[in-house]
């Protein structure tokens, strides 16, 4: 395995000096609580849009996406081409635009003024929750691939990573973090690009590529035989093991079934995420117009039809490279170690720091966002001034990369991929969320307080769901695991949404409707225009 040279040292140092300067620069013209949180309301629809791509293809898409690809293939690519391009196009025409004129600060802002501050409370529990966990992932992921280069341990990368991204997410704000992905988001696409061309070349062009990818597949295949009896059952596992397959039987022991991907994912994961999810649509929440939020967001789903080709195939070319790996998430760092010399490593690592720094400032300002607006400001300090704001954002951030660091820890002992305890994670309460955000926005009956059941209960249903998937706890209940697939986390999100989203319309029909001037301008065929912040 090669190891990092001077000149490599030397273009990660350049890339970290020049990339925090650029962050802290920006960062120290934040003079206000608005400028921290939303960079003031002056964000253009183009560096939102990088900025969109940047964050959501960070440290665990990187190492994650390739070691799925690694273990099942192209298919993996459907979590962008599904999961993000069509969302993304309906979100800039109908939600974000919506959102915009609202004047919000944070989602579970606006379901305090559409339903209550109960539902607004429980949303943003379950998204400081998330952002906390995720957290810990990102580092986790950025270890594993820093470890292998810098000849460290997994924990002492976990502790490296961790200082230098909280320097400079602690004192930059929204605006720090637009324009610092802008570069990041060129620099992440240029440097796994690099990986997938010089992979290709390696083998031997297109053609040999994909020879060599089907002859071992017919390797991995027989050793699948060895151990399957019926004939039936070899056939089965026939299909799953295609890597270069889009889609997957309904009953694939992968977690990429294809009525998961489309029922889960197209429909509930992937619009509850680009809608919903705080850290991506604080963003459009700053833009300096309308026309800025929703063009920001085509923009956005313009380059991310790239990403599974820059992303997911190296991990094809891993699977070519190194078919044994036990660990999936290995796959990306063992091709970089063996494709790049001295210098483009460096620059690789450069673009994987992007990744990583792109991602976690992006939801250490998310998650202090919530923090500070929806509860410290809510609860505690109606009146707080601007000073105070700011020092409580910086504060929590601070709080919340001392959590990461242990929940990295606790994240080691897992032997599931990254990119699965990712997705697990969301479908616990994005279902839920996404009940509550369609009905919210789209029909005028829906009531506070069926909103709040629903989602309590659908968050509830979805990690009973799951537990009851655990082999260990089916063992000692003595039934069998509800899903037939390793890793569920598609189908838990179908089944909590049809929870919440039943329980909201039969509740909302039961109970008193919200006054028609409460939900004036917060719902599809009311009235609206934009709000003061």
């Amino acid at each position: 395995m090669q190891t990092l040279a001077s000149l490599d040292y030397a273009i990660i140092l350049a890339y970290l000096i020049g990339t925090l300067a650029l962050g802290l620069y920006i960062g120290s013209k934040i003079k206000t609580g608005s400028d921290y949180f939303l960079a003031g309301r002056r964000l253009p629809w183009w560096a939102i849009g990088m900025s969109l791509v940047a964050t959501d293809i960070g440290a665990v898409d990187i190492v994650g996406t390739g070691g799925a690809a690694h273990k099942h293939g192209l298919v993996v690519g459907n979590f962008e081409w599904i999961g993000c391009v069509p969302a993304m196009i309906i979100g800039a025409f109908v939600f974000i635009p919506f959102f915009w004129r609202s004047g919000v600060t944070t989602i579970p802002e606006y379901m305090e003024r559409r339903f209550n501050v109960s539902v607004r409370s429980a949303l943003a529990i379950c998204w400081i929750l998330f952002m906390a966990c995720n957290l810990g992932i990102m580092l986790l992921a950025s270890a594993k691939m820093m470890a292998v280069h810098l000849g460290m341990t997994v924990d002492q990368c976990i502790y490296l990573t961790a200082f230098l991204v909280g320097i400079y997410t602690i004192s930059g704000g929204l605006a720090a973090v637009v324009y610092t992905d802008m570069i990041q988001c060129i620099v992440m696409i240029g440097g796994c690009l690099l990986v997938l061309v010089l992979g290709i070349i390696d083998l031997g062009g297109i053609d040999q590529f994909q020879t060599e990818l089907k002859k071992q597949e017919h390797v991995q295949q027989m050793k699948q035989d060895q151990k399957i009896a019926a004939e039936e059952q070899a056939a089965a596992a026939t299909n799953e093991l295609s890597h270069t397959s889009l889609i997957l039987p309904a009953d694939s022991n992968t977690p990429f079934p294809w009525t998961g991907i489309f029922f889960g994912l197209a429909l509930i994961l992937s619009p509850a995420y680009w809608i919903g999810n705080q850290a991506i649509v604080q963003r459009s929440l700053g833009a300096r117009s309308e026309f800025d939020a929703k063009a920001a967001y085509v923009w956005g789903a313009l380059l991310k039809n790239l990403i599974p080709v820059v992303v997911a195939v190296p991990g094809l070319i891993a699977f070519v490279k190194f078919p044994e790996l036990k660990d999936g998430d290995q796959a990306f760092p063992e091709l970089i170690s063996y494709l790049l010399p001295v210098g483009l490593k460096g620059l690789f690592l450069a673009a994987f720091l992007a990744a990583l720094m792109s991602s976690i400032d992006s939801y250490l300002n998310s998650a202090s966002t919530i923090v500070t607006n929806d509860f410290y400001k809510r609860f505690y300090r109606k009146d707080a001034s601007d000073k105070s704001l700011l020092m409580i954002g910086r504060m929590i951030t601070f709080l919340l990369v001392v959590w990461a660091i242990g929940f990295a820890f606790f994240l080691k002992s897992d032997d599931a991929g990254i990119y699965t305890i990712f997705q697990t994670l969301m479908s616990f309460f994005q279902g839920p969320a996404f009940a509550i955000l369609i009905t919210g926005l789209l029909w005028k009956r829906a009531t506070g307080i069926a909103a709040f059941i629903g989602f309590v209960v659908g968050v509830c249903f979805s990690i009973l769901l799951f537990t009851l998937n655990q082999e260990s706890v089916c063992a000692a209940l003595g039934i069998k695991p509800l899903f037939q697939i390793s890793d569920p986390f598609l189908y838990l999100s179908i089944w909590a949404f049809v929870v919440s989203f039943s329980l909201i319309v039969i509740i909302s029909f039961l109970t008193k409707p919200e006054p028609a001037e409460k939900i004036e301008g917060l719902v599809f065929g009311t009235k609206s225009k934009r709000r003061p912040a």
